[in-house]
């Protein structure tokens, strides 16, 4: 079995289910629990969501027990790549109204287990050790060109309180530097929105276009960093979404026939 465990990660195969989980939110699992699936798994997109339901709701159910949590607890919101973050209080379920255009949800409260979906976007972990408040962020490239992960930390301080000091951001498998080749229109955008030349590198040339890549993983880690997060409380899982896609699901890869991964974090 291909094992992605590494200094940040734990690949955990029980029970035919397979899932990754921080070795730093484990240090705080008396009060939090969470994990990033795998492709034994699959949690549909907006678009196929309503036809492979039954199946969807079977991995839930798969990943729930696993972790010993209540399906019925899963708030998950109707993603479009908005940077758009809402406090969770008592929604509870899946496309509901309420999360419609929503890709980053924050709670204080205990059995809110939030859960987003991905395919190559960046998901970001925050939790707060002190305040015991959690978040879950679906940072795509459009989402971290309009700095939803900064966004998030921004509304834990202002809504709950939090010390940038005191809060741990985990960053999961994504696509990386060395499959994310842009075109000069998004690089662009890039430069303009960080003006930071180190997370744009130059690529070849293909059918007389100029390529480039880009570091979204760095973009994110500079913005947790600016807004006072300590280094060591930055954690990246260092795993490439289409380097693994024999163990991960990547759209980049398998295009409109690629599964969806959940990040998943709650209170216990």
């Amino acid at each position: 079995m291909k094992d992605l465990s590494n200094e940040n990660v734990i690949h955990v195969n029980k029970n035919g289910v397979e899932y990754l989980q921080f070795r730093k939110l484990l240090q705080y699992k008396d009060n939090i629990s969470h994990c990033f699936t795998l492709k034994d798994l699959s949690f549909g997109d907006n678009s196929n969501f309503y036809n492979i339901k039954d199946n969807v709701l079977e991995d839930y159910n798969k990943i729930t027990n696993e972790l010993q949590l209540d399906i019925k607890n899963i708030v998950r919101p109707f993603q479009t790549h908005t940077n758009f973050v809402k406090n969770v209080t008592n929604e509870k379920g899946i496309f509901i109204d309420e999360l419609k255009n929503i890709d980053g949800l924050l709670t204080d409260r205990k059995d809110e287990i939030l859960s987003l979906t991905f395919a190559d976007c960046t998901p970001i972990y925050l939790y707060d050790k002190k305040k015991n408040v959690i978040g879950n962020i679906h940072s795509g490239w459009k989402g971290t060109l309009n700095k939803i992960g900064k966004l998030a930390v921004k509304q834990m301080i202002r809504d709950y309180g939090c010390n940038p000091q005191d809060i741990i951001c985990c960053i999961g498998p994504t696509i990386r530097k060395c499959h994310f080749e842009v075109d000069e229109d998004v690089k662009d955008m890039f430069y303009e929105a960080f003006n930071n030349i180190n997370i744009i590198s130059l690529g070849k040339i293909k059918d007389g276009k100029q390529k480039y890549y880009i570091d979204t993983v760095l973009a994110n880690i500079n913005m947790m960093r600016e807004l006072g997060l300590k280094n060591e409380n930055i954690i990246d899982s260092k795993i490439c979404t289409v380097c693994n896609c024999d163990k991960i699901h990547s759209y980049r890869v398998d295009k409109n026939f690629a599964g969806r991964n959940t990040a998943l974090i709650t209170i216990k």
